[in-house]
């Protein structure tokens, strides 16, 4: 019996799991990925740490290595570039970006993992030396140089997400002079709820950070070389500048083949497959389903695109898909110098780009009982809960303190996906020991902060 060939497009999460689910599973498939990057398969989630000397080398700091899929049967070919579908040949044009060849190979199974692209600004001046991007191979090898280059003082970022943020801690950390910039009105805006996010601002302004919102960037200036950020309240020197502001989907080529939104997401159906029998697609190009906010939301995460791909390969044979795609939560977690914090679900800004309808409590407490002093860790801990105000489901979440508390974050994960209440979390059985948290647990107190007051009654 003839193998089913299965191609791969791109090397990144979604397809590295496409291509190891796909040879632990069938006996009979032909897997190939290909990857346009020269490096396969840098984890750019990972930057940080090896911005920070906590990893073993650079060149570990990858999702897997050529070799995990070659030794289960598959092949994979970094510096090969998709460039074309023929849906009525089932065919992709590959072109080998060193040597300059193309050819044509045939596939049964096509799977899309082609995922984002950094944005420049579209401001003058992002062609100047030292205006750097935060993703992927190469940057992470300049900007790990730029760290301890002396001729660098002023370092500008340019987005206050996840990535600007770290980009962020790690130049203030080697002493450089660190300036925050975003459109938004507060750092993390996008993923935490406002008391949080206060915490935020003052932690990165306490560690040194100059912290500037509701900016606009016009242009970088200098000669050659960066030298300054200008915007619309005025200009900011400049060595180096990490742009961190934001991805668009790698589906530029994909225009008239599969079906795209106005925004550059492949549309996918519930099954995660696209307008053409036998494309399917997975990873950051695409919006799956949010299962808080009950529809497809761009959600760019390892985690989903794993879960995309696990899903995919458990029904790409099936002639009619037993299963529908479930959807995911969306969690993340961070640290920010001293403080951590995970999130998970909607939030404020997410749930009104969504339209969904929520509440949001915010409780503040210490992890432990009151006569453990703050000396021996009984630090303060702000807790949101974001729920359904009809039904008090529970949509959304997040934990913030010194204490790494980001496992908290797992609970309230499971809560949303399972669509539990606020009566659920608040008289849901967990541990207590003093050693660890309270004599109602954190996650149970928030619950019931959040939930209405009780109604004493008379007898």
């Amino acid at each position: 019996m003839d193998k089913a060939k299965v191609i791969i497009v791109g090397a990144s999460h979604g397809g590295h799991e496409s291509a190891i689910e796909l040879l632990d599973k069938y006996d009979n498939v032909d897997v190939t990925i290909y990857e346009m990057g020269d490096f396969v398969s840098f984890m750019s989630c990972g930057m940080q740490l090896y911005l920070e000397d906590q990893v073993t080398d650079v060149n570990d700091v990858r999702n897997f290595r050529p070799e995990d899929i070659t030794s289960k049967g598959g092949n994979i070919f970094n510096n090969h570039q998709v460039t074309a579908i023929d849906v009525d040949q089932k065919q992709v044009t590959v072109k080998d970006l060193k040597e300059g060849t193309e050819e044509q190979v045939a596939y049964d199974k096509l799977i899309l993992s082609s995922g984002v692209t950094p944005k420049n600004l579209p401001v003058p001046g992002t062609d100047l030396e030292n205006v750097y991007l935060m993703r992927g191979y190469d940057w992470a090898t300049k900007i790990k140089a730029a760290l301890t280059d002396d001729s660098i003082k002023n370092v500008a970022v340019v987005g206050s997400g996840y990535i600007g943020i770290e980009a962020a801690e790690v130049f203030a950390k080697k002493g450089k002079h660190v300036t925050l910039f975003d459109f938004i009105d507060r750092p993390l805006g996008n993923y935490l709820n406002y008391e949080m996010t206060e915490i935020i601002d003052k932690t990165l302004t306490d560690n040194g950070v100059q912290v500037e919102m509701s900016q606009s960037i016009t242009a970088f200036k200098g000669d050659g070389k960066v030298a300054s950020v200008e915007t619309k309240k005025g200009s900011y020197p400049a060595d180096l500048v990490i742009q961190a502001a934001g991805v668009q989907p790698n589906t530029e080529w994909l225009k008239g083949v599969v079906d795209l939104t106005d925004r550059g997401f492949i549309n996918v159906d519930g099954y995660l497959r696209t307008n053409v029998p036998d494309i399917f697609a997975v990873g950051d190009a695409i919006l799956p389903l949010s299962i808080p906010a009950g529809k497809p939301s761009p959600i760019a995460l390892a985690t989903t695109a794993r879960r995309e791909a696990q899903y995919v390969v458990n029904h790409i044979f099936e002639k009619k898909p037993t299963q529908i795609f479930k959807g995911v939560v969306g969690s993340s977690a961070l640290h920010v110098f001293d403080e951590h914090f995970a999130s998970t679900g909607v939030n404020e800004f997410t749930a009104e780009r969504s339209n969904v309808e929520i509440v949001n409590s915010h409780y503040v407490d210490h992890i432990r009982p009151a006569y453990v002093p703050e000396s021996e860790g009984n630090v303060r801990v702000d807790v949101d809960i974001t729920f359904d105000p009809h039904t008090h489901i529970v949509l959304g979440g997040a934990v913030l303190s010194t204490c790494d508390l980001t496992a908290q974050g797992n609970v309230l994960a499971l809560a949303v996906e399972h669509r539990l209440t606020l009566e659920d979390l608040a008289e849901a059985d967990f541990f207590f020991q003093p050693g660890y948290d309270r004599q109602w647990s954190l996650i149970n107190l928030a619950a019931q902060h959040a939930a209405l007051p009780p109604v004493k009654v008379t007898l």
